[in-house]
């Protein structure tokens, strides 16, 4: 009888020690690390949020938190084992972004890691690599004549308060959110108001024009000037350009006559235009 018992008593003990044993093995897991990508975000750029974790309890849900202006909201984040990305979308220049990962594991145990935050900082426009592209007025209809404007740079140009003056008239003024990115186009389609960011007045494909760029400071950054004001711009008669007037190569080259790449790049070459003043 007394071996009986002595068994039962050792395998409570032992049962007592398993469940002791498992216990010590249930925590929380750790967040070791949380970096963002960029590291100096833009307001052009989503934030990728990355948080490495470890610890014996595997992870089955992170959630990131971010906060502007006291306002939180939070992202499931995707992942499994010991890394999980959220995305920050991007913000306006100049927010400050807080945030935060908390990550849960199997077991039911919560941890969130120490608030971060940065703040969205854009580059200053660099408006002297910013041209006018191509020129295109022998449409029939006017909302399908255009200017373009080409990006020469790297970095994106606000085209807040560029204005584009015809016949030294303004013609166009760009609008907050208006963005031309690092060597891409952006394109002004429709003239005498047709459109609704169309330019306001005519555009000719047979008569002199002045058409001129400037930035927000009223520095003159590029111009397309076509024959000579005399009397007046669009008083002086020249021959129709059935085509188009493109910096040929794109971008850097001088005002050629070439078929229309509207929103794409110009031909490297094109037929000079003696009435083109360059």
């Amino acid at each position: 009888m007394k071996k009986i018992q002595l068994a039962v008593m050792l395998l409570a003990t032992l049962m007592l020690a398993a469940c002791v044993e498992d216990k010590v093995y249930e925590g929380p897991s750790n967040i070791d690390a949380v970096i963002i990508n960029p590291e100096a975000p833009t307001s052009f750029d989503n934030v990728t949020v990355t948080a490495t974790v470890s610890g014996l309890m595997e992870v089955t849900k992170a959630v990131l938190t971010y906060t502007i202006d006291g306002n939180a909201k939070t992202v499931d984040m995707t992942g499994s084992g010991k890394t999980w990305v959220g995305i920050i979308p991007a913000q306006a220049d100049g927010t400050k972004v807080k945030y935060s990962v908390t990550v849960t594991n199997e077991a039911g145990y919560s941890t969130t890691s120490g608030e971060k935050d940065y703040t969205v900082g854009d580059k200053p426009s660099d408006f002297t690599k910013l041209v006018l592209n191509e020129l295109y007025g022998a449409a029939k209809n006017d909302e399908d004549k255009y200017i373009e404007l080409y990006n020469n740079g790297d970095d994106p140009i606000k085209l807040k308060d560029v204005i584009i003056k015809k016949d030294e008239e303004i013609a166009w003024t760009g609008l907050d959110g208006e963005v031309v990115m690092g060597h891409s186009f952006f394109t002004i389609v429709g003239a005498k108001s047709t459109t609704e960011r169309g330019i306001s007045t005519g555009l000719s494909s047979k008569k002199s024009v002045l058409i001129e760029l400037y930035d927000p400071n009223n520095n003159l950054v590029d111009k397309f000037q076509r024959g000579e004001k005399g009397e007046g711009w669009g008083k002086q008669s020249l021959y129709n350009n059935e085509q188009t007037w493109s910096r040929c190569p794109n971008g850097t080259g001088k005002f050629m006559i070439a078929p229309g790449t509207l929103g794409a790049k110009n031909p490297d070459e094109g037929e000079p235009d003696d009435t083109v003043v360059q």
